[in-house]
C-alpha cells in the first residue's frame, strides 16, 4: 500500500529548506552535515531522509524553489500604463523587496550552485536568465537610441543594476521595506540619470 502524505508535509518541507539554507549559508555547503541540518531543523536525521535522500537534493530544492518563485514574481509584475522610467522603478523595487528575508537563500545561490550537476545548474541559470532578459528589456526601453544597437553596453547596464541589488543584503542586513523602497529609487535614478541627478 502506498504511503500517505502527511497533512503538514509541505510545511515541514519548507521548514527543512529554510533551516538548511541557514546552515549552508553559515557553514558552506561542503562543510555542512546532515546532522547539523537535523539539529537546525529540530528533527531527526531519519525524518529529513523521509523528505530528501541527500544533501544535494536539499540544495537543489532550496535554489529551485527560491529562483523559480523569484522569476515568477519578477516576470509577472504588471507594468501596464507605466512609463519606461516607472517600469524600471517598479521592477527594481519588487526585486529588492523579494530579497527581504531570504539572505541565506541568496548566499547559497551565490556560493553553492556550482556544487550541483550541470543539468541542474542549467535549469537554475535559466530562471536567472529570464529575470535578466526581463529587466534588460525595460532598461533598453529607457534609452532606445543608446542601447538598441549595443548589446554589450545593454548587458553591462543590466548586470550593474543586478550588482547593486544583489549585494544590498551584505551592507544592509536588517533593512526594512521602506529602506528597500528608498534604495530601489536610488538604483533606478542612478541607472537612468547618473549621480548628478539622484
Amino acid at each position: 500500500m502506498a504511503r500517505t502524505i502527511a497533512k503538514d508535509h509541505d510545511q515541514k518541507r519548507a521548514q527543512i529548506l529554510k533551516s538548511a539554507a541557514r546552515v549552508f549559508a553559515r557553514e558552506g555547503f561542503d562543510r555542512a552535515s546532515m546532522t547539523q541540518l537535523a539539529r537546525e531543523c529540530g528533527i531527526s536525521k531519519a525524518n529529513i531522509y523521509h523528505y530528501y535522500d541527500s544533501k544535494d537534493a536539499i540544495l537543489f530544492d532550496i535554489l529551485d524553489t527560491y529562483l523559480s518563485d523569484l522569476r515568477d514574481l519578477v516576470c509577472g509584475i504588471s507594468l501596464d500604463g507605466l512609463s519606461p522610467e516607472e517600469r524600471l522603478h517598479r521592477v527594481v523595487a519588487a526585486i529588492l523587496l523579494a530579497y527581504e528575508g531570504v539572505d541565506d537563500e541568496h548566499r547559497v545561490q551565490t556560493s553553492g550552485m556550482s556544487a550541483l550537476p550541470v543539468e541542474q545548474q542549467r535549469l537554475l541559470r535559466a530562471y536567472q536568465r529570464d529575470m535578466i532578459d526581463f529587466v534588460s528589456r525595460i532598461i533598453q526601453e529607457n534609452a532606445p537610441d543608446v542601447l538598441a544597437d549595443d548589446p554589450v553596453k545593454l548587458r553591462a547596464a543590466t548586470m550593474s543594476v543586478f550588482g547593486m541589488l544583489n549585494w544590498y543584503y551584505m551592507w544592509n542586513p536588517g533593512a526594512d521595506s521602506a529602506a528597500r523602497q528608498e534604495y530601489a529609487q536610488l538604483v533606478s535614478r542612478l541607472t537612468l540619470h547618473g549621480v548628478q541627478k539622484i
